[in-house]
């Protein structure tokens, strides 16, 4: 007997559906084909195990397990739910009319549990749009589509539970994720966990003494999203103001944590049990982070996105940037600037999104002291080698350069009371509102997104303005790229000031954030 039960393999942040046929014949032993990594191949056993754990027998004939398309490489335990379903259903030990109807992943315990798997919010996705009747996912996956609509979403914690659902013989309204007790439990806490983060890991503008260069640099950026890098010795806070940008991003829009929380869902990271991400990510990896790890990788079809696209619509912050290996920062140059990560292998080729705000965080020589009266220790051949890391066509892709100085005694004494994050974040809302009229249906939302012929429509210069960047192209031997960078400051600058053209003095302080840009590039 032939039957037929649906799953899903995740591509990119897409989800396919992958047919999965359990044919039970006259003959012997059982046969898995569909070109299965070894994850797969190994859930069998452990399939088996699990339906005599829940009082199924397997049949003693020839079982044969086709996942389709024969050419897609399937890899991850998620099949074990759908191809026990189709054993079930092939041996007639249950009648499941509706094993066909359903989208079903998860991992099966050797109890008959059901495990979570990476990937469910493209997986839900891909089952809204298709002809289905809902999906059938472990508890911990369903919770990731607390706040999606349109698809019934079943949260299972056992086989009995999915037998039970797909036999259609009883209610099984209980099962639904908006029914679950524990989706609404953990509903409950989402409020007061988040509120926990927001008061005790990000710090406040308030807190921070002095640095008000570097504080409007960073609103400058918050608002345009714009890249931005920081150098300067140990001690002055760059890491505190990186870590301060999160706190006046704007909240996410629906379709940016959509984007967002499939990522984090196909890169199986943890937390993400709460429905939609809306607190835009921060992610700060080691300078001894590997290639692999930042851009995204894998082997075969299994290509994980890294972070560069965990980063997307918030923050990635590399401290110590000139530490990193070449290649590994160099990689950075086309995501930062297309925006998107393209990881091709012999088989196969991905795309991630990687739209994020790039922030570098640097000392002036290794030793960490160089301009601060004597103390540095380096020689200027080790000054200009540690330098060099941050290579010319890098820099030229950071819209604003920031210099980060030691804070003295007497600011430290003198202390004032600084302006709070929340008035800062006021600001940049505003800002960002005027970008989300500006370019309503441009598929953009920020300035640092705009193209040549985004900037020439939304950001022409009079005599004046371009007269003076001319100049100060001509006197810093900037590239074309950097031109344009400064525009796009400009126009930040400008929207900040609720201004409807860009003047001279905006172009004349967007253009005083190029310092670190060489002449020769």
């Amino acid at each position: 007997m032939l039957i037929r039960t649906y799953g899903a393999k995740c591509i990119g942040i897409d989800a396919v559906e992958v047919t999965v046929e359990v044919n039970i014949d006259r003959g012997i032993g059982i046969h898995l084909v569909g070109l299965a990594d070894i994850a797969v191949k190994e859930s069998l056993l452990r399939t088996i195990t699990a339906m005599r754990s829940m009082g199924f027998n397997i049949p003693g004939k020839r079982i044969v397990i086709n996942l389709a398309p024969a050419d897609l490489r399937k890899n991850g335990s998620g099949y074990d739910l759908p191809i026990a379903v189709g054993i079930i259903a092939a041996s007639e030990q249950r009648e499941l009319p509706l094993a066909g109807r359903y989208v079903i992943m998860g991992e099966l315990g050797l109890d008959g549990s059901v495990r979570e798997i990476p990937g469910a919010l493209p997986i839900i996705e891909m089952a809204g749009h298709g002809d289905y009747d809902g999906v059938i996912l472990p508890v911990a996956s369903a919770l990731e589509a607390l706040e999606m609509k349109g698809v019934r979403i079943f949260a299972v914690e056992t086989l009995a539970d999915v037998i039970r659902i797909l036999s259609g013989a009883e209610d099984c309204s209980d099962l639904l994720l908006e029914n679950s007790r524990s989706a609404s439990s953990l509903l409950r806490s989402k409020e007061s966990e988040e509120n926990r983060f927001e008061r005790d890991s990000i710090p406040d503008f308030a807190e921070i003494i002095g640095q008000e260069g570097a504080k409007r640099a960073m609103e400058i950026a918050a608002a345009g999203g714009h890249n931005i890098a920081m150098t300067g010795p140990p001690g002055t806070g760059k890491s505190t103001l990186a870590k301060a940008l999160a706190g006046i991003l704007p909240p996410m829009t629906a379709e940016e944590s959509l984007v967002t929380s499939k990522i984090f869902s196909i890169a199986g990271k943890g937390g993400l049990r709460y429905g939609l991400m809306n607190r835009r990510p921060f992610r700060a990896p080691h300078y001894s982070a590997t290639l692999t790890a930042l851009i995204g990788g894998g082997s075969g079809d299994n290509i994980l996105p890294g972070e560069v696209s965990l980063a997307q619509n918030g923050v990635l912050f590399l401290d110590e940037a000139p530490l990193m290996p070449s290649a590994t920062l160099e990689a950075l140059r086309a995501p930062i600037e297309d925006r998107k990560v393209v990881i091709s292998r012999l088989r196969s080729k991905v795309e991630f999104p990687a739209e994020c705000m790039l922030v570098l965080a640097s000392n002036p020589c290794p030793c960490g002291y160089w301009g601060e009266g004597d103390r540095c220790t380096c020689t200027p051949a080790r000054r200009a080698a540690y330098l060099a890391k941050l290579s010319g066509p890098m820099m030229d892709r950071i819209d604003l350069h920031v210099s980060v100085s030691q804070v003295t005694v007497r600011m430290i004494g003198a202390r004032s009371e600084a302006e709070s994050s929340a008035a800062v974040a006021s600001r940049v809302m505003k800002a960002r509102e005027i970008q989300r009229r500006r370019f309503d249906g441009e598929g953009i939302l920020t300035n640092s997104a705009m193209g040549r012929k985004q900037i020439e429509r939304f950001c022409p210069l009079d005599e004046n303005c371009s007269e003076a960047l001319l100049g100060i192209m001509e006197k810093l031997g900037l590239s074309m790229r950097a031109y344009f960078r400064i525009i796009r400051v400009a126009r930040t600058i400008a929207d900040l000031a609720g201004e409807e053209s860009i003047r001279r003095e905006h172009i004349a302080e967007a253009a005083g954030y190029r310092f670190l840009d060489r002449r020769q590039i």
